[in-house]
């Protein structure tokens, strides 16, 4: 388990920004934020899009533990998030398509 900094005050969804460090539950960083998932109309947190060494990967909300000032608490061990598939390579069975998340979420903002 690695060591990591004081992550701060817990926050809502809708004020974590990129670049965020996002931590596996075993305390390795697994990569930061890309962008967050979510339907702020109808106050609905779907997850995040991570950034990490072995590509994009898409954490749903139920994998999320935590989302705090600095970092992003997954309740998936550092293996578990590196077996996830890339948003942008086509979707599981059931899961939306890049297009069709980006679609859904936009652009700009995390």
């Amino acid at each position: 388990m690695t060591q990591r900094m004081d992550e701060g005050a817990p926050i809502a969804y809708t004020v974590l920004h990129a670049g965020v460090p996002v931590y596996a539950a075993d305390g390795e960083q697994v990569g930061t934020v890309a962008r967050v998932l979510a339907e702020p109309n109808v106050d609905i947190f779907h997850g995040v899009v991570v950034s990490s060494p072995v590509g994009m990967r898409e954490v749903e909300a139920a994998d999320v533990r935590g989302l705090y000032e600095h970092g992003v608490d997954l309740a998936l061990d550092s293996a578990a998030f590196g077996a996830l598939g890339d948003p942008r390579s086509g979707p599981a069975e059931g899961q939306a398509t890049w297009d069709e998340l980006h679609g859904r979420f936009g652009d700009g903002k995390a």
